[in-house]
Order: C-alpha cells, then structure tokens, then sequence
C-alpha cells in the first residue's frame, strides 16, 4: 500500500483521503524512477492525486472497433493495429519521410509520416497502438498520412483510456494507463465527503468504484457513472467555495438601510417620472431586485449582466440615486477614460435639473452634483473633485483606477458600481468598497455590471460573491443590427458603398481595426495606415478621424467630440470604442480582419451602433475559411442574442478563461464542463452544496470536505471560508 511516515493517511472510515494522496509523491510508485518521476512533471503530474485525476482524453470501444479491411478511402478513422515493419529514407530533395505497415488481422495498411524521423523510434516493430486519420491511396495503396498516434500498450479490456502524452517528454499511453493502475491497486478504498443518502438522491456512485471506472471502465456506462461522480465533485467544490464565501459576506458584513421609496418627491420617484420612454419589464424586475437589496441591513453584492443596449446604466443610476437621496455619496468605476467620460456625459444629462437637501444654503438645497475623476483629469479639477468627495457636496463620481488610489476618500460612500467587471479583479471592487467602511462598521452596497454575458451556469461558479439578475430584453425602438460576414471583394465593396451611403444621410460610421501600428510579425491592417488607404481610396472625400489608445488624452476627447457632433462622420480607431461609446447617429461599423477578434468582443464592437431606432448594419471583413473563424463569424451573423452567443463562445474556448476570473484555486475543472451538457449536473451540486451548509455552515462535522477545499483553493482562502 502508499504509505508516508506519520500516519494520517486514512479518515475515521479507513478509506485513503484526496489530500493524503495529493501529498504522495509519484516516485512512491514501484514503476516511476527519478528520470520519469521528472517527465512526469513536465505535463503537471507530481503527485498521486495528479496522476488518478490525469484522466483519459477519450476510450476506444474493442467491441465496436473498424477494421482495416472495412476502411473506406475519403474517410477518417480511428484503427487498433501492430507495426509490422519501419522504414525511414530521405530524399535527396524534401523531407524525410517514415513508412510503417500496421496490421490488425484483417488486413495491412501503410503509414506515412513526413519530417517525423522520430516515429521510427516512437513505434518500432511489434508497438501496438491507435492511429486517427483520413485513408487516402497512393500509387495504388491505401494508406494513412500523418495521422495521429497513441500508443496503449496490449490492453486486454473491452474498452481502452487513450491517456494525454508528452511526445517530448517520452511518456505514452499504455505507460500512464501502468502507472495508474498500480496507484490505485495500492491506495485501495478512498475516503468519500458524500454520505450515502446524498449519493443515492443524486445517483452518484461511490468515490473509490469512481476513480476505477473512469481509469479501467468495464463499458461505457460504467465510464458515464464514473466522470458523473467526479464531475460532480469537482463542481460540489466549487459550490462550496461560492456559498461559504456568501455566507461569510453576509455573517460579517454591516450595511447601510437605504431609504428605496419611489414617490414623486423623491430623488428616485422624480427620476423615473422623467424618462421619455416606459422601463422594460426586465429593467423594473431588476429595479425591484436591487432596491430591496438595497433596504436591507445586509450589503448588496450583485451582478447584473446584460446584454449590449438592454438599459444597464439606467438602473445603475437609480441604485446610485438611493444613495444620493438618503444623504450618502455613489461611485461608479469604468475601465477606461474613454467609458468613464461617456458616463459622466449620459449621467449628467440623466440627471441635469435634480437638486439634493443642503441646509447650509439659503434655498435649503443646491443642484445635484455629478463630477468625474481619471487619469487625464488636470490639476486643479482634481483638487476640486478630491476636495468635493470629502466634504460630501460631490453626490456622484464617475471615474476610473484613479479612484482607487490613496488620497481619494469619501465623506459617506453608500453605493459603488463597477461597469465591465471582467476588467477588473477581486481585489480592486474590494479596494473600491474599502473605502466607504465607516466606523460604525457598514460597508457600501456593490453593483457590478457586465455588457459581456457569461452563460448562466458558468454566473454561479465564477462570482463567488455575487447574486446574479440578468436583464434580458433590450428597450423598445431598438431595432436589430443586421450583421454581415464579407468574405468576398463584392461584399466588402458593398460595406464601403454603405457606409457613403448612411454618412450621406447624415449618420457616423465607425471602422475597426486589430493594430494601431503596422507589424511584420503580425499581418493585420492598423488603423493609422487604413485610415491613409481609406481616405485615398474607397473612402475619399469623407472626413475620416482617428482613435487610438496611444494618443493622447487631449487628442482623444477632441476626436470623440468632432464624432459625435458629425464633424468628423466616419471613425477609424482600434478596439479603444469596444465598450461604452453611445453615439446614436452611428449606424454602421466596419471591422477589419474580424478572424482576430472574438466572438464577445465582436458583440461588444457591433454594440456600438444600432443604440436607436434607425437601421444599423455591422460588416465582418474576413478571407479567413478556418472552421474556428468561420464559426465564430456565422454565429454573429445568425444572432444579436449575447447570451445565445456566450453559449457558442464557451462551446468554443472551454471553461479556462471563465473560470480565469476567479483567480484562485489549484485546478478548477477537469472534467466537469460549464457548457449545456452538465447543466443539471450544477444544478445538483448547487442544491447538494446549499443542503450541506444549511446543516454544517462551516464544514466542522465534515472534515473530509473541509480538508479538500484546504487542498483545492487554498489554505489561506480556505481559512477565511471555514471561520465559524
């Protein structure tokens, strides 16, 4: 058996724990010596428990094998055979090249590996081993050419794991199957968190039948029990680490008791009386949300995440209203000068006319005051705007990271909201809120906004610390963005012709573009020079600006004024205009080389126009045909849904940038997917993870399950989550 000096390696139940096993370095192992001990490492294996959770990548099926005999040319396939012979020659022009003849009892078939002269060693004569690829004939023969290779060893089983292996560092399938094997013959039974009612009412077999099958599956029901089992774990973790953290905010925190009335009298009644156009029913059910949020003693941590246009800043001021109308101050963060201005300038016209009490001055109340703080704020408005935060007479501030630092205090912060979260960290939105902690002990209540939505699923792993409202329906007179995919000269000579056309008509039009400056290493137009081709070209006659977050910050509020007044109609800038530009007159985009973009920042730039009720278009200029860009761009061109979209957008990139954001923990999913798929699988672990802290808010009569957080995010955050 693994065994350590010291003991602890087992549970009161006897069985091995995750965290003893994460502790057994992989040398303990009778087959692994220093020099593979140290090949392992080089795909993050150095542990036991690196190695039971290295899981198989997929599982070939004997019983359903193809043979070589039933093989069809123009086909890919996947065949089980041995290499009968090797040859290697080299050409005297070309590369060189490696031929193989495999044969799986029903027939021969030839290999070809071009410039791999490291195959001849990889698969000598006797190697059994799994080849992918497309059978095609030459000269008469059928063969495979550069197919893909796993090695796995003379498996007897019905059903083989095909393992992840390191061609560079000489390890193989078979050898990670081997060494697997023996790891688990020898840690026997496992400790299990789950007691076996909860493992019955979700229909999860036990941990140690678990971690066999997904390695040494007896069919492939089998292997579907297991990866259920240990995907749910994986995402129990992660539902334990969101309601402890939860809990902890809400067991700690003191808020303000906001006064969220809405009569006509009130800053918030007055507000909404005045807006020329009726709420969405989205927007009142989010309102109605917040402001009970808001009138707890409890403080606010809540996401809203809508989509491009659907009316977020107009409920964000309204929460910041509440604020402002019980006496206390608001702070709304943004991520760049360019957001953080178009803000200042929506919110100051939102609010223009609207006074607060003030019993100092003669009429007992004074205009209500909207000031904004960022990097390219000059001297002496800086001065004014520090002064004005902490005297209390600035009810509003809108800003960037400049809020963040040392000398802005607050005489009375109540409410901050922070727009485009993903652009800032944990770290910072608590900086922000730090600085509203009065010595009464209350904490600001914290809104936080994305325009880029993340699927709904994935809303509840990724912030730990936050409740979720969506709005999902954008205002009324909006109409939808008409999307093109311009793959062909004729289709970009029609955007171009467009765009003539809606600056004739008295609109703007934005052109988008992947680089400021021209790069050899990277072959994508800049916005310097297209703005020079355009104006020379397609584009002659028009007034063209330019916008670049190199320029510098005088330059750039002179640009973006001459666009919105339609001085300048035509824009070319970079990604500089992704989030937060509101121009209504714009109604069409080009973007350049649209393959470099992603799909959330395709949304977001498309965001940009259709923000009234004229008709927008947004042309994609791409002559890329590779299966990845072509998905990402027909996906836009199908739909203007951001929440349909982020679907696509993981189904494509996976969890890891996702799961990126919370910027924690020692490895979040290997097997468990926050795609369409496993969505009752969350479901169950959120209900699991909410029943287990119900009775056991801290984990103290669950040591098991407190120790694998300990492992898996951390002792330090782990400390934190488990206080009692």
């Amino acid at each position: 058996m693994i065994s350590a000096p010291g003991g602890g390696s087992r549970n009161s139940e006897g069985g091995r724990t995750l965290t003893f096993l994460a502790n057994q370095p992989v040398e303990v192992l009778r087959k692994v010596g220093a020099r593979r001990a140290e090949a392992l490492e080089q795909i993050g294996v150095s542990s036991i428990l690196d190695l039971l959770t290295h899981y198989p990548r997929r599982y070939i099926d004997r019983t359903r094998q193809v043979d070589v005999a039933d093989l069809h040319v123009g086909e890919e396939a996947l065949v089980l055979a041995e290499v009968r012979s090797v040859f290697t020659r080299r050409p005297r022009r070309g590369r060189p090249i490696v031929e193989l003849e495999i044969d799986d009892g029903t027939g021969l078939l030839r290999i070809v590996f071009f410039n791999q002269t490291w195959r001849a060693k990889q698969l000598p004569k006797g190697t059994e081993a799994v080849f992918f690829g497309k059978l095609d004939t030459f000269r008469g023969r059928r063969q495979m050419t550069n197919p893909v290779v796993d090695q796995v060893g003379n498996r007897t089983g019905r059903i083989v794991p095909v393992y992840p292996q390191s061609e560079k560092a000489g390890i193989t399938s078979w050898e990670i199957g081997d060494w697997i094997e023996e790891a688990l013959d020898r840690a026997g039974r496992l400790a299990d968190p789950l007691p076996e009612a909860l493992r019955d009412e979700f229909g999860l077999v036990d941990r140690t039948s678990a971690y066999w099958k997904i390695h040494r599956p007896g069919s492939l029901d089998e292997k579907a029990e297991a990866r259920k089992r240990l995907a749910f774990d994986e995402l129990l973790r992660l539902q334990l680490e969101v309601g402890l953290r939860r809990r902890v905010v809400e067991s700690e925190s003191l808020g303000v008791r906001h006064d969220v009335s809405r009569g006509p009298s009130d800053l918030v009644g007055k507000f909404l009386a005045s807006l020329p156009f009726a709420l969405t029913a989205a927007q009142k059910h989010a309102l109605d949300v917040i402001l009970d949020d808001l009138s707890s003693a409890r403080p606010m941590h809540r996401l809203l995440q809508g989509d491009v246009g659907s009316g977020k800043t107009l409920v964000a001021v309204t929460a910041l209203l509440v604020s402002v109308q019980g006496g206390h101050q608001g702070a709304l963060m943004a991520p760049t000068e360019v957001l953080a201005e178009q803000h200042a300038l929506s919110v100051g016209d939102l609010l223009h006319g609207f006074s607060v009490e003030d019993t100092g001055s003669l009429t007992g109340e004074r205009p209500l005051r909207v000031l904004v703080l960022t990097s390219r704020t000059t001297a002496s408005e800086h001065a004014r705007t520090l002064g004005a935060l902490s005297d209390g007479t600035c009810d509003i501030v809108i800003g960037t990271h400049a809020l963040l630092s040392e000398e802005v205090s607050f005489a009375d912060l109540g409410v901050v909201v922070i727009d485009e979260q993903h652009r800032f960290g944990v770290e910072q939105r608590a900086a922000l809120r730090a600085k509203g902690r009065t010595g009464t002990g209350t904490e600001p209540d914290l809104l936080v906004m994305t325009a880029t939505p993340i699927p709904r699923t994935a809303a509840m792993v990724v912030f730990g610390d936050l409740e979720v409202i969506e709005l999902d329906e954008l205002p009324p007179g909006r109409t939808p963005v008409s999307t093109k995919w311009a793959r062909t000269p004729e289709m970009e000579e029609a955007a171009w012709h467009r765009v003539r056309e809606e600056v004739a008509a008295g609109h703007r039009a934005y052109v988008v573009c992947p680089l400021v400056e021209g790069s050899e290493r990277v072959q994508a137009r800049s916005a310097v020079d297209e703005r020079h081709r355009l104006s020379n070209g397609v584009l002659s006659g028009l007034e063209l600006g330019l916008l670049h977050g190199q320029m510098r910050n005088a330059e750039k509020e002179e640009v973006m004024d001459r666009f919105r007044r339609g001085t300048t109609p035509v824009l070319v800038a970079t990604t500089i205009v992704e989030v937060g530009v509101d121009v209504p007159e714009a109604t069409v985009m080009v973007i350049e080389d649209a393959e470099r973009f992603g799909i959330a920042q395709l949304h977001q730039l498309r965001g940009r126009v259709g923000r009234s009720d004229l008709p927008s278009w947004c042309y994609m200029l791409s002559e890329s045909e590779t299966p990845d860009a072509a998905t990402r761009l027909l996906a836009l061109e199908r739909t203007t849904d951001g929440f349909d979209l982020a679907e696509t957008d993981l189904e494509l990139r996976g969890e890891g940038t996702i799961l990126g954001a919370r910027q924690k923990g020692r490895s979040d999913l290997k097997l468990a997917s926050l795609r369409r798929g496993d969505r009752p699988l969350i479901s169950s672990a959120r209900k699991a993870a909410d029943a287990i802290l119900d009775a056991d808010p801290s984990l103290f009569a669950n040591q098991l399950l407190g120790d694998e957080l300990r492992l898996f995010v951390g002792e330090d955050e782990a400390k934190y989550l488990l206080k009692s």
